[in-house]
Protein backbone atom coordinates (compact mmCIF):
# COMPACT_ATOMS: atom_id res chain seq x y z
CA UNK A 1 0.00 0.00 0.00
CA UNK A 2 1.54 3.04 -1.11
CA UNK A 3 0.70 6.35 0.69
CA UNK A 4 2.08 9.62 1.30
CA UNK A 5 0.70 11.90 3.95
CA UNK A 6 2.28 14.13 6.86
CA UNK A 7 1.03 16.42 8.82
CA UNK A 8 2.58 19.81 10.37
CA UNK A 9 5.87 18.94 12.83
CA UNK A 10 7.71 21.93 14.86
CA UNK A 11 11.26 24.03 14.78
CA UNK A 12 14.09 22.41 16.54
CA UNK A 13 17.27 23.84 18.06
CA UNK A 14 20.99 21.37 18.22
CA UNK A 15 23.35 22.70 20.77
CA UNK A 16 26.52 20.48 21.36
CA UNK A 17 27.92 20.41 24.92
CA UNK A 18 31.40 18.97 25.29
CA UNK A 19 32.91 19.60 29.23
CA UNK A 20 35.99 21.32 29.17
CA UNK A 21 37.29 25.06 30.74
CA UNK A 22 34.59 26.85 28.74
CA UNK A 23 31.66 24.17 27.86
CA UNK A 24 31.42 25.02 23.89
CA UNK A 25 28.11 25.53 23.32
CA UNK A 26 26.43 26.51 19.92
CA UNK A 27 22.72 27.03 19.24
CA UNK A 28 21.27 27.45 16.49
CA UNK A 29 17.22 27.97 15.63
CA UNK A 30 15.51 25.87 12.49
CA UNK A 31 12.85 25.58 10.97
CA UNK A 32 11.58 22.71 8.65
CA UNK A 33 13.59 23.09 5.47
CA UNK A 34 11.80 24.77 2.91
CA UNK A 35 9.69 22.88 0.32
CA UNK A 36 10.67 24.76 -3.51
CA UNK A 37 10.36 23.41 -7.16
CA UNK A 38 13.79 21.61 -7.03
CA UNK A 39 13.36 18.34 -5.87
CA UNK A 40 17.30 16.24 -5.77
CA UNK A 41 17.93 13.49 -7.83
CA UNK A 42 18.29 10.10 -6.79
CA UNK A 43 22.59 9.57 -6.48
CA UNK A 44 21.39 5.94 -5.57
CA UNK A 45 19.36 3.31 -6.92
CA UNK A 46 18.94 1.21 -3.35
CA UNK A 47 20.67 1.99 -0.20
CA UNK A 48 20.64 0.28 3.08
CA UNK A 49 20.85 2.37 6.38
CA UNK A 50 21.45 1.18 10.22
CA UNK A 51 19.94 2.95 13.38
CA UNK A 52 20.80 1.52 16.93
CA UNK A 53 18.60 0.83 19.76
CA UNK A 54 18.77 3.20 22.52
CA UNK A 55 18.18 4.04 26.17
CA UNK A 56 15.91 6.67 27.35
CA UNK A 57 15.29 8.21 30.56
CA UNK A 58 18.75 6.84 32.18
CA UNK A 59 16.62 6.59 35.40
CA UNK A 60 15.99 10.39 36.57
CA UNK A 61 15.82 11.95 32.62
CA UNK A 62 12.46 10.59 32.36
CA UNK A 63 11.66 11.93 28.36
CA UNK A 64 14.57 13.98 28.59
CA UNK A 65 17.75 11.46 28.36
CA UNK A 66 18.62 8.98 26.19
CA UNK A 67 21.51 7.52 24.79
CA UNK A 68 22.48 4.89 21.83
CA UNK A 69 24.04 1.39 21.88
CA UNK A 70 26.51 -0.54 19.72
CA UNK A 71 25.76 -3.60 18.20
CA UNK A 72 22.22 -3.91 18.27
CA UNK A 73 19.25 -2.06 15.69
CA UNK A 74 17.11 -1.73 13.04
CA UNK A 75 18.33 -2.00 9.13
CA UNK A 76 16.21 -0.85 6.51
CA UNK A 77 16.53 -0.62 2.55
CA UNK A 78 15.13 1.57 -0.05
CA UNK A 79 15.21 1.60 -3.52
CA UNK A 80 13.37 3.39 -6.47
CA UNK A 81 11.17 1.63 -8.01
CA UNK A 82 8.66 2.38 -11.19
CA UNK A 83 6.07 0.00 -10.16
CA UNK A 84 5.32 2.54 -6.65
CA UNK A 85 3.29 5.68 -7.48
CA UNK A 86 5.89 8.68 -8.22
CA UNK A 87 5.95 10.39 -4.47
CA UNK A 88 4.85 7.74 -2.77
CA UNK A 89 6.50 4.76 -0.65
CA UNK A 90 5.53 1.29 -0.22
CA UNK A 91 6.67 -1.28 2.44
CA UNK A 92 7.62 -4.42 0.59
CA UNK A 93 8.54 -6.83 3.11
CA UNK A 94 9.25 -6.31 7.12
CA UNK A 95 11.53 -9.25 8.22
CA UNK A 96 14.47 -10.14 10.70
CA UNK A 97 15.14 -12.12 13.45
CA UNK A 98 11.88 -9.79 15.33
CA UNK A 99 9.89 -9.23 12.36
CA UNK A 100 6.31 -9.74 13.20
CA UNK A 101 3.02 -9.71 12.21
CA UNK A 102 2.02 -6.90 14.11
CA UNK A 103 4.11 -4.73 12.27
CA UNK A 104 1.79 -3.18 9.43
CA UNK A 105 2.99 -3.14 6.13
CA UNK A 106 1.04 0.16 5.51
CA UNK A 107 3.06 3.05 5.32
CA UNK A 108 0.87 5.36 7.60
CA UNK A 109 0.54 2.56 10.28
CA UNK A 110 4.49 1.67 10.42
CA UNK A 111 7.31 3.46 12.12
CA UNK A 112 9.56 3.25 9.19
CA UNK A 113 6.65 3.98 6.64
CA UNK A 114 5.57 7.38 8.82
CA UNK A 115 9.10 8.99 9.28
CA UNK A 116 9.67 7.66 5.45
CA UNK A 117 7.30 10.02 4.40
CA UNK A 118 8.21 12.81 6.54
CA UNK A 119 11.65 12.51 4.95
CA UNK A 120 10.47 12.66 1.21
CA UNK A 121 7.81 15.16 2.06
CA UNK A 122 10.86 17.02 3.33
CA UNK A 123 12.94 16.61 0.09
CA UNK A 124 9.98 16.97 -1.98
CA UNK A 125 10.06 14.24 -3.24
CA UNK A 126 7.22 13.53 -6.27
CA UNK A 127 9.13 12.32 -9.68
CA UNK A 128 9.76 8.84 -8.38
CA UNK A 129 8.36 6.32 -5.86
CA UNK A 130 10.41 4.50 -3.48
CA UNK A 131 10.11 0.98 -2.12
CA UNK A 132 11.08 0.24 1.75
CA UNK A 133 12.16 -3.23 3.28
CA UNK A 134 12.45 -3.09 7.42
CA UNK A 135 15.03 -5.48 9.09
CA UNK A 136 13.59 -5.75 12.77
CA UNK A 137 16.44 -6.32 15.11
CA UNK A 138 14.79 -5.51 18.18
CA UNK A 139 12.42 -6.77 19.39
CA UNK A 140 8.78 -4.97 20.12
CA UNK A 141 8.37 -3.93 23.24
CA UNK A 142 11.65 -4.25 24.49
CA UNK A 143 12.11 -0.60 26.32
CA UNK A 144 15.63 -0.72 23.50
CA UNK A 145 13.83 1.83 21.64
CA UNK A 146 12.75 -0.17 18.89
CA UNK A 147 10.25 2.04 16.97
CA UNK A 148 12.71 4.91 16.95
CA UNK A 149 15.70 2.53 15.23
CA UNK A 150 12.96 1.35 12.96
CA UNK A 151 11.96 5.48 11.93
CA UNK A 152 16.16 6.87 12.44
CA UNK A 153 17.03 4.37 9.69
CA UNK A 154 14.27 4.82 7.34
CA UNK A 155 14.96 8.57 7.52
CA UNK A 156 18.60 8.35 7.06
CA UNK A 157 17.45 5.83 3.91
CA UNK A 158 15.65 8.13 2.45
CA UNK A 159 17.37 11.11 2.82
CA UNK A 160 21.08 9.14 1.58
CA UNK A 161 19.14 7.80 -1.93
CA UNK A 162 18.57 11.79 -2.88
CA UNK A 163 22.35 12.45 -1.69
CA UNK A 164 21.82 13.59 2.05
CA UNK A 165 20.43 16.62 1.56
CA UNK A 166 18.79 17.05 4.80
CA UNK A 167 20.66 17.95 7.83
CA UNK A 168 20.30 15.57 11.38
CA UNK A 169 18.03 18.33 12.78
CA UNK A 170 15.72 17.45 9.80
CA UNK A 171 16.28 13.51 10.24
CA UNK A 172 15.44 13.62 14.01
CA UNK A 173 11.98 15.66 13.11
CA UNK A 174 11.12 12.85 10.66
CA UNK A 175 11.94 10.27 13.09
CA UNK A 176 9.77 12.34 15.52
CA UNK A 177 6.81 12.27 13.27
CA UNK A 178 7.11 8.83 13.19
CA UNK A 179 7.02 8.45 17.42
CA UNK A 180 4.76 10.97 17.94
CA UNK A 181 1.90 9.07 16.12
CA UNK A 182 3.08 5.45 17.38
CA UNK A 183 3.96 5.66 21.01
CA UNK A 184 3.83 9.39 21.74
CA UNK A 185 5.44 12.91 21.32
CA UNK A 186 8.94 12.05 23.02
CA UNK A 187 12.34 12.29 21.84
CA UNK A 188 14.80 10.34 24.21
CA UNK A 189 14.60 7.48 21.70
CA UNK A 190 15.01 9.01 18.29
CA UNK A 191 17.31 11.55 18.72
CA UNK A 192 19.91 9.69 20.27
CA UNK A 193 19.20 6.82 17.24
CA UNK A 194 19.69 9.56 15.05
CA UNK A 195 22.81 11.71 16.64
CA UNK A 196 24.36 8.77 18.29
CA UNK A 197 26.36 9.24 21.87
CA UNK A 198 24.27 10.98 24.80
CA UNK A 199 20.91 13.14 24.24
CA UNK A 200 19.56 16.26 26.20
CA UNK A 201 15.80 17.16 25.39
CA UNK A 202 16.08 20.31 26.55
CA UNK A 203 12.80 21.56 24.72
CA UNK A 204 9.71 20.38 23.42
CA UNK A 205 8.24 23.67 22.44
CA UNK A 206 10.01 24.61 20.52
CA UNK A 207 12.50 21.23 20.53
CA UNK A 208 15.46 21.81 21.37
CA UNK A 209 18.45 18.97 21.74
CA UNK A 210 22.01 19.12 23.57
CA UNK A 211 24.26 16.86 22.13
CA UNK A 212 26.68 15.70 25.37
CA UNK A 213 29.91 14.37 24.72
CA UNK A 214 31.16 11.69 26.79
CA UNK A 215 35.25 11.92 26.70
CA UNK A 216 36.96 9.88 24.02
CA UNK A 217 39.22 7.23 25.72
CA UNK A 218 36.57 6.44 28.30
CA UNK A 219 35.32 2.70 28.69
CA UNK A 220 31.84 2.62 29.37
CA UNK A 221 29.29 -0.95 28.95
CA UNK A 222 25.55 -1.14 29.40
CA UNK A 223 24.86 -4.48 30.47
CA UNK A 224 21.11 -5.09 28.63
CA UNK A 225 19.51 -7.88 30.02
CA UNK A 226 15.84 -8.22 28.15
CA UNK A 227 13.39 -10.82 29.91
CA UNK A 228 10.78 -12.91 27.76
CA UNK A 229 7.92 -10.62 28.84
CA UNK A 230 6.48 -7.59 26.92
CA UNK A 231 5.98 -4.04 28.39
CA UNK A 232 3.93 -1.57 25.73
CA UNK A 233 5.40 2.02 25.81
CA UNK A 234 1.69 2.90 26.31
CA UNK A 235 0.82 0.83 28.96
CA UNK A 236 4.02 1.28 31.25
CA UNK A 237 3.37 5.19 30.47
CA UNK A 238 -0.58 4.94 31.85
CA UNK A 239 0.98 3.77 34.79
CA UNK A 240 2.93 7.28 36.04
CA UNK A 241 1.69 9.37 38.71
CA UNK A 242 -0.65 12.20 37.07
CA UNK A 243 1.33 14.36 40.02
CA UNK A 244 4.29 14.31 41.39
CA UNK A 245 5.43 15.87 45.55
CA UNK A 246 7.77 18.80 45.24
CA UNK A 247 10.50 16.93 47.67
CA UNK A 248 10.43 14.19 44.56
CA UNK A 249 10.56 16.74 42.26
CA UNK A 250 14.03 18.52 44.12
CA UNK A 251 15.11 14.86 44.39
CA UNK A 252 14.67 13.99 40.17
CA UNK A 253 16.11 17.12 39.56
CA UNK A 254 19.34 17.24 41.22
CA UNK A 255 19.98 13.34 39.93
CA UNK A 256 19.29 14.33 36.44
CA UNK A 257 21.48 17.34 37.05
CA UNK A 258 23.73 14.85 38.37
CA UNK A 259 23.84 12.14 35.81
CA UNK A 260 24.56 15.17 32.59
CA UNK A 261 27.78 16.32 34.98
CA UNK A 262 28.61 12.71 35.41
CA UNK A 263 28.47 12.36 31.72
CA UNK A 264 30.25 14.88 30.71
CA UNK A 265 33.24 14.26 33.06
CA UNK A 266 33.13 10.65 32.28
CA UNK A 267 32.48 10.34 35.74
CA UNK A 268 30.72 6.37 36.01
CA UNK A 269 30.30 6.09 39.57
CA UNK A 270 28.79 9.60 39.19
CA UNK A 271 26.77 8.19 36.00
CA UNK A 272 25.90 4.76 38.24
CA UNK A 273 24.53 6.60 41.49
CA UNK A 274 22.32 9.05 39.16
CA UNK A 275 20.94 6.33 36.81
CA UNK A 276 19.51 4.64 39.92
CA UNK A 277 17.88 7.59 41.39
CA UNK A 278 15.01 7.70 40.39
CA UNK A 279 12.32 8.29 42.71
CA UNK A 280 9.16 9.08 40.21
CA UNK A 281 9.22 6.50 36.92
CA UNK A 282 11.17 3.74 38.28
CA UNK A 283 9.04 3.03 41.46
CA UNK A 284 5.56 3.16 39.42
CA UNK A 285 6.76 0.84 36.33
CA UNK A 286 8.90 -1.70 38.45
CA UNK A 287 7.02 -3.61 40.02
CA UNK A 288 4.89 -4.00 36.81
CA UNK A 289 8.05 -6.35 35.53
CA UNK A 290 8.06 -9.49 37.39
CA UNK A 291 11.54 -9.94 38.59
CA UNK A 292 12.48 -5.85 38.40
CA UNK A 293 13.54 -4.90 41.65
CA UNK A 294 15.67 -8.15 43.00
CA UNK A 295 17.24 -7.50 39.29
CA UNK A 296 18.54 -4.09 40.07
CA UNK A 297 19.89 -5.36 43.76
CA UNK A 298 21.48 -8.00 41.63
CA UNK A 299 23.00 -5.88 39.57
CA UNK A 300 24.79 -3.56 42.13
CA UNK A 301 25.89 -6.67 44.43
CA UNK A 302 27.50 -7.79 41.66
CA UNK A 303 29.16 -4.86 40.97
CA UNK A 304 27.61 -2.85 38.64
CA UNK A 305 27.91 1.13 39.21
CA UNK A 306 24.30 1.77 38.82
CA UNK A 307 20.87 0.15 37.63
CA UNK A 308 17.34 1.21 36.11
CA UNK A 309 14.50 0.26 33.51
CA UNK A 310 15.36 1.19 30.22
CA UNK A 311 12.79 3.27 28.89
CA UNK A 312 9.82 1.64 29.41
CA UNK A 313 10.86 -1.76 30.20
CA UNK A 314 11.44 -4.82 30.22
CA UNK A 315 14.79 -4.33 29.34
CA UNK A 316 16.93 -3.67 32.82
CA UNK A 317 20.05 -1.96 32.05
CA UNK A 318 23.20 -1.47 34.07
CA UNK A 319 26.58 0.32 33.57
CA UNK A 320 29.66 -0.58 33.97
CA UNK A 321 33.72 0.18 32.74
CA UNK A 322 34.55 -3.43 32.06
CA UNK A 323 33.40 -5.67 29.47
CA UNK A 324 34.52 -8.93 31.63
CA UNK A 325 32.92 -7.49 35.10
CA UNK A 326 30.03 -6.44 32.82
CA UNK A 327 29.43 -10.48 31.33
CA UNK A 328 29.26 -11.26 35.37
CA UNK A 329 26.79 -8.59 35.70
CA UNK A 330 24.58 -9.86 33.14
CA UNK A 331 24.45 -13.70 34.27
CA UNK A 332 23.79 -12.55 37.91
CA UNK A 333 20.42 -10.01 36.53
CA UNK A 334 19.46 -13.07 34.13
CA UNK A 335 19.46 -15.78 37.68
CA UNK A 336 17.53 -12.90 39.15
CA UNK A 337 14.93 -12.11 36.25
CA UNK A 338 14.24 -16.35 36.61
CA UNK A 339 14.41 -16.67 40.37
CA UNK A 340 11.93 -13.66 41.46
CA UNK A 341 10.27 -13.07 38.04
CA UNK A 342 10.13 -16.32 36.63
CA UNK A 343 11.29 -15.40 33.83
CA UNK A 344 13.98 -16.61 30.88
CA UNK A 345 16.31 -13.53 30.01
CA UNK A 346 19.23 -12.75 27.35
CA UNK A 347 22.15 -10.58 28.60
CA UNK A 348 24.23 -8.69 26.57
CA UNK A 349 27.62 -6.14 27.35
CA UNK A 350 27.24 -3.33 24.31
CA UNK A 351 29.38 -0.16 23.81
CA UNK A 352 28.32 3.26 23.70
CA UNK A 353 27.04 4.23 19.95
CA UNK A 354 28.75 7.25 19.59
CA UNK A 355 27.99 7.46 15.76
CA UNK A 356 24.07 7.05 15.47
CA UNK A 357 22.13 5.99 12.08
CA UNK A 358 24.14 5.59 9.16
CA UNK A 359 24.30 4.56 5.65
CA UNK A 360 26.03 0.92 5.34
CA UNK A 361 25.43 -0.24 1.30
CA UNK A 362 24.33 1.68 -1.68
CA UNK A 363 24.20 1.28 -5.42
CA UNK A 364 24.77 4.29 -7.36
CA UNK A 365 22.81 5.65 -10.36
CA UNK A 366 24.47 5.11 -13.91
Amino acid sequence: MAICFLSPVKPISISPLICNKKPAVIRCNFSLPTITTTEPEPVFTSVRSFAPATVANLGPGFDFLGCAVDGLGDFVSVRIDPSVHPGEISISDICGTHASIKLSKNPLWNCAGIAAIATMKMLNIRSVGLSLTLEKGLPLGSGLGSSAASAAAAAVAVNEIFGGKLEVKDLVLAGLESEAKVSGYHADNIAPAIMGGFVLIRSYDPLELMSLKFPEGKELFFVLVSPDFEAPTKKMRAALPAEIGMPHHVWNCSQAGALVASVLQGDLVGLGQALSSDKIVEPKRAPLIPGMEEVKKAAMRAGAFGCTISGAGPTAVAVIDDEERGKEIGKSMVEAFSKEGNLKAVAMVKRLDRIGARLVGSVPTR
